[in-house]
C-alpha cells in the first residue's frame, strides 16, 4: 500500500469511527453554497471566538498532546478539526486578519510595530493598529443586531481611537499590547522606566490590573461577567476570548505546574516522538510521517544535569499554561449552558501562530540596559522559574517538539510557524470528524457573517472598506466541501521579509540570510525552496532543483501578491531567487 492510500485509509476508519451516520454523506464540491440545499434556522446563532496565544501544533490532546485539556478537546472532538488552518507568522498580524478577513499588509499590521522599521511608518498598510480601511468583525456584527464583548489581548492599537471599544465592542477588557505579566507584575518602577509596563483598557478606560490574579482566570473571568450582564438580551451576542497564555513569559500557578513534574524529564526529543506517533493514532497526519529535522537544538544527552533541570522545568510551566487555559474554557462553557445559550452558539478555536522558539529571559525593551534583570527584579533561578518574577522562554527545542511534524517555529512562513491547532464546534457544526483542507485565518470574519446573514458593506461609517478577501467556511462546517479554494488560487505570506507562497498541495519558501533575526537566527538559505505539501508536509525535501517550472509560477505569484498588497521589501531585497 502506498504511504498516500495508507494514510486516506487510516482517516477513513478515523471518520466512520468518530462521525455520526448522517454526517457521513459524499461532500459536495469545494464552494457549495449550504443555503442553496437546506434553509438555516431563522434564529441566528452566538459566536465564541476563542485564540491561544503562541500554542503549538500538538498542545492539547485531541491534536496529540498529553498536557490535560479535556474541555478543549471535547469541544474539538464534538466539532470539525482542521489539520490545515494557516495564519500569519506572528501574533497581530494573524489578529487583524482574523478580525478584518482581509491580508494584515492591507489591514495595517504589514509587520509587527515592535519590529517597524522607521522608514516604513508612513506607509499604507504599516500603521502598527487596525485601519480604516477595513471594518472589524465586531463592527459588522454589531451593525448587523450583535451583542459584542471582549476579554483579552488586542494588539491591534493602542490608543482609545484604536482600542477595541472603537473597534466594534461594546463591552471589553484589554490588554493593548502583545504581552504581559500573567499576574500583573510588571505596572509599577523600573518597568515603566524601560517602557516595559503594559496598557489595559477597560471598557476604553485605562485601568491597573488587579495583581496577583493569573491572566487567563481573569480574562475568562471578564467575559463571563460580560455574558452575564446581557443574560437579558435578546440580541445574539459575539464573544471574544483572546488569551495570553502560552505567550511568553513563562508564568502559571504554582498548584498548576505541580501537575507536570517530572514529565518531561526525558527531554524534546522524546516528547517530539511521543505526540508524532498519538497524531498517527488520531488519525491526524500519516501513519509514516516523519518530522522535520530539528534546527539549532542542543540534542538532550548533550546537556548536563543542571541544564536538563532548568529545560524540563520550562516545559512542566508552559503545560500548565496551556492546562489552565483549557480550564477558564471549561468555565466559559459552564457558563454558557447556565444561560441556556451554549446550544445556540458556534464556537471558533485557533492559535494565533505557532509556538514560540526563541531564547528569552527578559522583556525585548531591557537589551542592551546593564544590569537590566537585577533592576527589574528578574529571578530566573530554578527554583523561581514559573513564578512572577521570572521571565523566561522554552526555547526552540520544545518549540520544535510542539509543532512537530512541520519545519520551524513561530516567525517563519514555514509550515512550523503558521500551520495551527483550530477547530469549530456547536450548532450546525457537523462534528466528530477531521477537515484536511487548506484553510486561512481570513476565513473567519466570512464565515461568523455568513453564519449571522450579515452582508459586508461597501462603506463604513462613511469610509470605503476592502472587501473581505476570505472565504466562508460553512461548507466546511456542513460537512459539504473540504476545500474554499482551488488548485490554482495562490495564498501569499510575508513577514519580516521572510515570504511564502501556497497554491494547491505546492508551497514556495523564502527565508532570507540575513536582516532581522527574529525570532531566532540560523534559518535562512537567501534562496526560494520548493516544497509539495501533499507528500511532504514537513517541507523536509526541497523540490527547487528539480522542479524549476513550477518554482518560477509560484514566485510569479508571490511577487502579483506582493504588489496588490503593497508589501514592502528591503532595498536589496528581490521577489527573484
Amino acid at each position: 500500500m502506498t504511504r498516500k492510500a495508507a494514510f486516506l485509509a487510516a482517516a477513513l476508519v478515523s471518520t466512520l469511527l468518530t462521525q455520526p451516520a448522517a454526517a457521513q454523506a459524499a461532500a459536495a464540491p469545494a464552494g457549495t453554497a449550504s443555503s442553496a440545499e437546506a434553509p438555516r434556522s431563522a434564529v441566528r446563532p452566538n459566536f465564541l471566538v476563542i485564540v491561544a496565544d503562541d500554542l503549538g501544533w500538538s498542545d492539547l490532546g485531541a491534536f496529540g498532546g498529553e498536557i490535560a485539556t479535556p474541555n478543549l478537546d471535547a469541544l474539538a472532538n464534538r466539532g470539525v478539526r482542521f489539520t490545515g488552518f494557516h495564519t500569519a507568522p506572528t501574533c497581530s498580524p494573524t489578529r487583524s486578519m482574523l478580525l478584518s478577513g482581509v491580508d494584515n499588509h492591507e489591514a495595517g499590521i504589514g509587520t509587527m510595530v515592535e519590529s517597524r522599521p522607521e522608514s516604513l511608518a508612513a506607509r499604507p498598510g504599516y500603521e502598527g493598529y487596525l485601519n480604516d480601511r477595513v471594518a472589524s468583525i465586531a463592527e459588522l456584527l454589531q451593525q448587523g443586531g450583535y451583542r459584542t464583548v471582549m476579554s483579552g489581548k488586542w494588539h491591534l492599537g493602542l490608543t482609545e481611537d484604536r482600542g477595541p471599544a472603537a473597534r466594534g465592542f461594546e463591552r471589553s477588557y484589554a490588554l493593548l499590547q502583545g504581552l504581559g505579566n500573567h499576574f500583573g507584575a510588571d505596572q509599577d518602577g523600573a518597568w515603566k522606566g524601560v517602557n516595559a509596563s503594559p496598557t489595559y483598557r477597560d471598557n476604553g478606560e485605562i485601568v491597573r490590573y488587579p495583581v496577583g490574579r493569573y491572566s487567563a482566570d481573569y480574562f475568562a473571568e471578564r467575559l463571563i461577567g460580560f455574558l452575564q450582564e446581557g443574560a437579558r438580551d435578546d440580541r445574539p451576542f459575539f464573544a471574544y476570548l483572546p488569551f495570553t497564555t502560552p505567550h511568553w513569559p513563562m508564568q502559571a500557578p504554582a498548584e498548576t505546574i505541580a501537575k507536570y513534574k517530572g514529565r518531561y524529564d526525558g527531554g524534546y526529543e522524546v516528547l517530539r516522538a511521543k505526540r508524532l506517533e498519538q497524531q498517527k493514532r488520531l488519525g491526524l497526519v500519516a501513519p509514516d510521517q516523519q518530522p522535520h529535522a530539528l534546527e539549532g537544538v542542543k540534542p538532550w544527552d548533550s546537556l548536563t544535569p543542571e541544564q536538563k533541570a532548568i529545560e524540563a522545568r520550562k516545559m512542566e510551566i508552559y503545560a500548565a499554561m496551556v492546562d489552565r487555559m483549557d480550564q477558564n474554557v471549561g468555565r466559559v462553557i459552564a457558563e454558557l449552558k447556565r444561560l441556556g445559550r451554549y446550544d445556540d452558539t458556534v464556537i471558533v478555536f485557533l492559535a494565533d501562530n505557532g509556538p514560540e522558539g526563541s531564547e528569552i529571559d527578559a522583556p525585548f525593551q531591557a537589551r542592551g540596559i546593564a544590569d537590566a534583570n537585577r533592576k527589574l527584579g528578574i529571578d530566573n533561578s530554578l527554583a523561581n522559574l514559573g513564578s512572577a518574577t521570572s521571565y523566561v522562554g522554552y526555547g526552540a527545542g520544545w518549540a520544535q517538539a510542539n509543532s512537530s511534524p512541520s519545519w520551524l517555529v513561530k516567525g517563519y512562513p514555514t509550515e512550523g510557524g503558521t500551520r495551527v491547532t483550530a477547530f469549530a464546534s456547536g450548532r450546525g457544526v457537523v462534528g466528530g470528524r477531521i477537515a484536511r483542507g487548506n484553510l486561512n485565518v481570513t476565513d473567519v470574519a466570512p464565515t461568523l457573517l455568513d453564519l449571522a446573514g450579515v452582508t459586508q458593506p461597501q462603506s463604513f461609517k462613511g469610509r470605503t472598506i476592502l472587501p473581505i478577501e476570505g472565504r466562508s467556511l460553512v461548507p466546511v462546517l456542513e460537512d459539504k466541501a473540504t476545500e474554499v479554494r482551488g488548485p490554482s488560487e495562490p495564498v501569499g505570506t510575508e513577514l519580516f521579509y521572510r515570504r511564502a507562497l501556497r497554491k494547491g498541495d505546492w508551497k514556495a519558501v523564502y527565508l532570507p540570510q540575513s536582516g532581522e533575526t527574529y525570532p531566532r537566527a540560523g534559518a535562512g538559505s537567501g534562496k526560494w525552496q520548493l516544497f509539495n505539501l501533499a507528500a511532504d508536509p514537513a517541507e523536509a525535501n526541497d523540490l527547487a532543483a528539480s522542479q524549476p517550472e513550477k518554482l518560477a509560477d509560484l514566485i510569479a505569484d508571490w511577487d502579483r501578491y506582493a504588489q496588490e498588497k503593497g508589501v514592502a521589501l528591503p532595498d536589496t531585497g528581490s521577489a527573484a531567487p
